[in-house]
């Protein structure tokens, strides 16, 4: 089919002609034509307060795909599956991001369809970490009892409709953020191969999280569900007298590394196993983040670790040790803007690594890891551009890469 030109700019009300054109489509129809105006996007401007440019990226590309997932994105919810495997949000710890996800999608009516025929992604409800509380028998270390779960019910949906067979899932996501998200998908080829997933444990090394397909999921720790921006914000950079902070326990390959090079050797690092008494009595685990410069985020048995948006929340610079780890939400932030990466081989030259970054650069990063802030939080209402809608653009985005834009004729 021949499309007509895209629309200039997309706006929060589509004109009536494009919407009726659109609504003419097939769902795949309706992506190619927004793909192709995307890709012709135009210069953004700076007249959204609500945006960042540095961020991003690529600010215009960023701004007319969201635009775009605002005004188009349907999403089909299957209601099938039993509480509490599905269907129930497990919102505190550090695995509340799936959680947080499952409820705000499940009570979402801008983006939720009960019309599969209008989906543009099928969502499969369930928690990776209820499944864990489930079904694992603890201290077998036997994941297939969660695996073989989840295969039976995939190939149930399959059985009962006919969109994952008509796509063989790849128009199908799961949200995951228990460490064991990628391993119970291994019973089912499909599953694991074809469907977009959005993991916190968003390894490349392994071959199951598959970077420019799946999404990294940022790991949030939620302590207390009706107060989520509970303790967010930190101290201005001239008052942040630490020059870096670690505190947490001691395994994983990262960390011995790091505290035997770095553990009580120097007062400029304070790099801890868990933050012992002496240096509690004095600050808490959060004032000892947002005193410090940087706060060092290495990976613990898996490459994820919720230290990352805690250190965002509390307005510390980020430095991540976790060589094969595929930053959150990296399809659209620069995360070289607010944050430093560290090889793992580098541990011994951290303190060189972190003073050789000028002033003026360590603030321009403080100052943006503000400003990002506001992408990684939860809202109980959502709203534009928070986490909520940043993890589901990221979906989208996938989802919209998957499709061929028809070439002129």
């Amino acid at each position: 089919m021949d499309l007509p030109p895209a629309s200039a700019h997309i706006v929060k009300k589509l004109p009536s002609h494009i919407q009726r054109y659109l609504s003419s489509l097939t769902p795949d129809e309706a992506l190619a034509f927004a793909k192709r105006d995307i890709e012709n996007a135009s210069v953004a401007s700076d007249d959204d307060p609500e945006l960042y440019g540095p961020l991003f990226r690529n600010i215009s590309t960023f701004k007319r795909s969201y635009e775009w997932m605002e005004w188009m994105l349907k999403v089909y919810i299957y209601g099938e599956g039993r509480k509490p495997i599905f269907h129930t949000p497990h919102r505190t710890g550090i695995y509340s991001s799936e959680g947080w996800f499952l409820m705000l999608m499940e009570e979402n009516r801008q983006f939720v369809t009960k019309d599969p025929e209008k989906a543009h992604l099928f969502y499969l409800p369930y928690s990776a970490r209820q499944l864990q509380m489930e079904l694992y028998v603890p201290n077998s270390h036997n994941l297939k009892p969660l695996a073989v779960f989840l295969r039976d019910y995939v190939n149930m949906l399959a059985a009962k409709y006919p969109f994952w067979n008509r796509t063989h899932g790849s128009d199908h996501f799961l949200v995951a953020c228990h460490d064991w998200g990628p391993y119970i998908l291994k019973e089912h080829e499909e599953l694991q191969r074809n469907t977009i997933k959005a993991l916190c444990n968003a390894d490349v090394s392994e071959k199951i999280f598959l970077a420019g397909k799946d999404v990294s999921l940022p790991e949030t720790t939620i302590r207390q569900p009706r107060r989520p921006q509970r303790n967010v914000g930190g101290n201005r950079a001239s008052q942040r007298p630490i020059l870096a902070f670690f505190a947490g326990h001691r395994h994983g390959r990262v960390r011995p590394t790091l505290l035997k090079y770095w553990s009580d050797k120097d007062d400029d690092m304070r790099i801890y196993g868990p933050l012992p008494n002496r240096a509690s009595r004095v600050m808490s685990y959060p004032q000892h983040m947002k005193s410090s410069k940087y706060c060092i985020c290495p990976m613990g048995f898996e490459v994820n670790s919720p230290r990352i948006v805690e250190a965002i929340y509390y307005e510390c610079v980020p430095v991540i040790i976790a060589d094969n780890f595929v930053p959150p939400l990296s399809e659209v932030l620069n995360w070289d803007a607010f944050s430093v990466t560290v090889a793992e081989k580098d541990i011994p030259k951290l303190k060189e690594i972190l003073l050789a970054i000028p002033l003026r650069k360590y603030l321009i990063m403080q100052t943006n890891v503000k400003k990002v802030q506001k992408h990684f939080l939860w809202n109980l209402q959502p709203v534009p551009y928070d986490l909520f809608h940043m993890i589901l653009h990221s979906i989208w985005l996938s989802r919209l890469n998957q499709i061929q834009v028809p070439q002129p004729s």
